[in-house]
């Protein structure tokens, strides 16, 4: 063994000592027992692997050509988890800082870590005039910046983004970055269902009500495509039951199936009940938990950043203020552990509580709730944070339990999740695609319960249908057109199909191809006497 061999043994063996069992550094022991307590309480598994769907291949590839895309699709089809693998490549494309996630609602941007459109956008509820818009932005030293730093705008649920305020965006992008292309030349991503909820007060000084309205729609996406592979729901009649209502068209099985789903009896306890208005909420799960007789324990949350986002913080799903008790019947509101099924809308019963380290901030008892989940899990649930960004930079986050009350639930906050027993009274659903946002939740027919069935309540708004079905001859033509173009396939023929103007992110290509120089090349050199000689000693 040479000198550097030696060196390199005695240094292995000094580290061994270093960070033996009985003598290792207070960093490394810090680390080791945090890294067993994350083992305990999310044991290690093989994170499962996404199998995309063609279409969602195509929405991939589309990105990473460059394309403003539009996303849409029922509820079931994956996508936000789409839109989440879509985001973290435009990162790794663009960098952190020239991509801004937002939503029109407190709620969605939250489950993005994102920021709410009129956040981004550096403008107030108030006013509707683009002009004092595009003045309160250039007065507005960050709000300015973000608009000349985007290279990409991600909006989801645009299906509650009314058609003036597209319209304005649209036009407030072009002034601020001084370029006459689409969006100032800004790249688009948006996802929602016009099916599902509308927008949001719209105010139709134009006549417009849905994005898709507005004069720049078209020319604002490179790509328009749906997604209509299901993966919520399993059962082709559930499927073919929600699609329906969908559309606002119910044929007699339909009717049949819903009428199954009534319920003339007091509705499962283990049943989530959705409602169309938050007060219905508050009033259900103030009553159930007054009901039990324990001990109260409140969990107030823990936020940073300005006034402005920590009231978006306070509109998403993680509460202010969390009462728990024993046998309360709660419902989780972020991921913790996708393989064991501890995901976003689980439900479960707490079990009890235990004093645990890091909880004196949110409760007064430096307790945390251990909860029985409805698949058998249990577990000690600890705080988690909800965050802001903007780019790469924390702007503002919340510390709470990732835990709402589950008795009761409003439609609009369940938009996204799924659950695995609801129950809703039709009678009080309001307005175009809630009773279709309600019913989507649920992953089986026999755990869909339904009170106060009225066939009217389910309707569709007549744009959305408009919409979609030239949406689908769009699509149509463009299956046709994309099989027309590709070459007939012949093993003897190597010679490849030159793209065309239509294909996506590619530029016009021509090939010049002269015979003459392709013979004179070929002739070069060429040995009439080698050629004689070869075939001869061939023969």
């Amino acid at each position: 063994m040479g000198f550097m061999g030696m060196r390199y043994l005695v240094t292995a063996i000094a580290v061994c000592r270093n960070y033996s069992t009985n003598g290792r550094s207070k960093v490394f022991e810090k680390g080791y027992k945090s890294k067993a307590k994350y083992k305990k309480k999310y044991p290690r598994n093989p994170i499962p692997r996404i199998k995309w769907t063609d279409e969602q291949k195509k929405v991939l590839d589309c990105i990473s050509r460059g394309c403003s895309v539009f996303i849409t699709g029922s509820a079931g089809t994956g996508k936000s988890v789409l839109l989440k693998n879509v985001i973290h490549r435009l990162r790794k494309q663009h960098g952190k800082n020239a991509v801004f996630v937002t939503a029109p609602t407190g709620v969605a941007a939250c489950a993005l870590k994102g920021q709410t459109l009129h956040s981004f956008a550096g403008i107030g509820y108030t006013t509707r005039d683009r002009e004092i818009m595009l003045d309160w932005i250039l007065g507005d030293r960050r709000a300015y910046r973000r608009w000349i730093m985007a290279e990409v705008l991600v909006i989801d649920e645009i299906s509650m983004v009314d058609a003036d305020f597209f319209e304005n965006l649209e036009y407030i992008s072009r002034k601020v970055r001084q370029c006459d292309k689409v969006w100032g030349g800004l790249k688009l991503v948006a996802s929602g269902d016009f099916f599902q909820l509308p927008p949001i007060n719209p105010q139709n000084s134009s006549g417009k009500e849905f994005a898709f309205e507005s004069d720049c729609w078209d020319s604002s996406f490179d790509v328009q495509i749906e997604l209509t592979e299901v993966f919520r729901q399993s059962e082709p009649r559930l499927i073919k039951l929600l699609q329906d209502i969908r559309k606002g068209q119910l044929d007699p099985d339909d009717l049949e199936l819903l009428e199954k789903s009534c319920s003339v009896i007091q509705p499962d306890p283990s049943a989530i009940q959705l409602y169309p208005r938050i007060d219905d909420v508050n009033r259900a799960n103030e009553e159930k938990i007054k009901a039990l007789s324990k001990r109260k324990t409140v969990y107030r949350a823990s936020d940073t950043g300005n006034d402005a986002l920590k009231r978006q913080l306070s509109k998403g799903l993680a509460s202010d203020k969390l009462v728990l008790c024993e046998g309360a019947r709660v419902m989780l509101i972020k991921n913790l552990n996708v393989w064991h099924g501890l995901v976003n809308g689980s439900t479960g019963t707490v079990l009890r509580f235990e004093v645990a380290d890091g909880a004196a901030h949110l409760a007064r008892d430096n307790v945390l709730p251990v909860v029985k989940f409805d698949s058998g899990k249990e577990i000690l649930i600890e705080p988690e944070t909800w965050s802001i960004m903007e780019g790469g930079s924390l702007l503002a986050s919340r510390e709470q339990l990732p835990l709402v009350l589950a008795w009761a639930i409003s439609i609009h906050k369940c938009q996204g999740l799924t659950l695995d027993n609801i129950h809703t009274d039709l009678s009080r659903a309001f307005g175009c695609g809630m009773v279709y946002v309600a019913l989507s939740r649920v992953r089986k027919l026999e755990n869909l319960h339904i009170s106060g069935f009225c066939p009217k309540r389910i309707k569709a708004h007549h744009k959305v249908l408009q919409f979609n079905k030239h949406f689908a001859q769009e699509q149509d033509k463009q299956v046709k057109d994309e099989c027309w173009s590709q070459p007939e396939k012949d093993s003897s023929s190597s010679t490849h199909a030159i793209p065309d103007k239509t294909t996506i992110g590619l530029e016009e290509t021509r090939h010049e191809f002269s015979l003459k120089e392709f013979l004179s090349s070929r002739l070069r050199g060429f040995s009439l006497k080698k050629f004689l000689g070869s075939r001869f000693q061939a023969k």
